[in-house]
């Protein structure tokens, strides 16, 4: 399971140029996942990316967390972070996850991270849709996260 995380000061992700969700001040976590993920890989990368201190402090320091911030995380599919791009100039999907146990992993990402956070502080994209997102990176901070 791959998370590319960014600090934002706002972001939001539109739904087939229809519905848009949004957040303020906080995470956006594109994620994606391999065939080999499993429930743990959900625990663990919730709790990672929630109690990860990448938010300045008084010092502008990074030592607070999504949490210590109480920030919003907003969680989009990305399948396209399971590509390998070694060989050739196409990328191969072949390390991904079929789409249906993609999606009940994803599911269960999101509901780790309410149990986390509160469902007040989480936004979501739509598994497998067309959607665009947008953000302010704050920063720019970005980390790659693997479990």
């Amino acid at each position: 399971m791959k998370g590319c995380i960014q600090r934002v000061d706002e972001a939001s992700v539109t739904i087939y140029d229809t519905e848009s969700r949004k957040i303020n001040k906080g995470i956006v976590v594109l994620l994606g996942i391999d065939k080999n993920d499993t429930l743990k890989d959900c625990k663990w990368l919730a709790e990672k990316i929630s109690g990860l201190r990448i938010f300045p402090d008084e010092n502008d320091k990074m030592s607070r967390s999504l949490l210590d911030i109480n920030g919003e995380m907003l969680i989009v599919s990305q399948f396209t972070l399971s590509a390998d791009c070694k060989q050739g100039k196409r990328p191969d999907f072949g390390n991904a996850m079929e789409p249906q146990g993609a999606k009940r992993l994803y599911n269960e990402f999101i509901n780790q991270c309410i149990n986390i956070m509160g469902k007040t502080k989480i936004a979501t994209g739509e598994f497998g849709a067309k959607m665009k997102v947008f953000l302010v990176n704050n920063g720019p901070v970005t980390f790659l996260i693997n479990t």
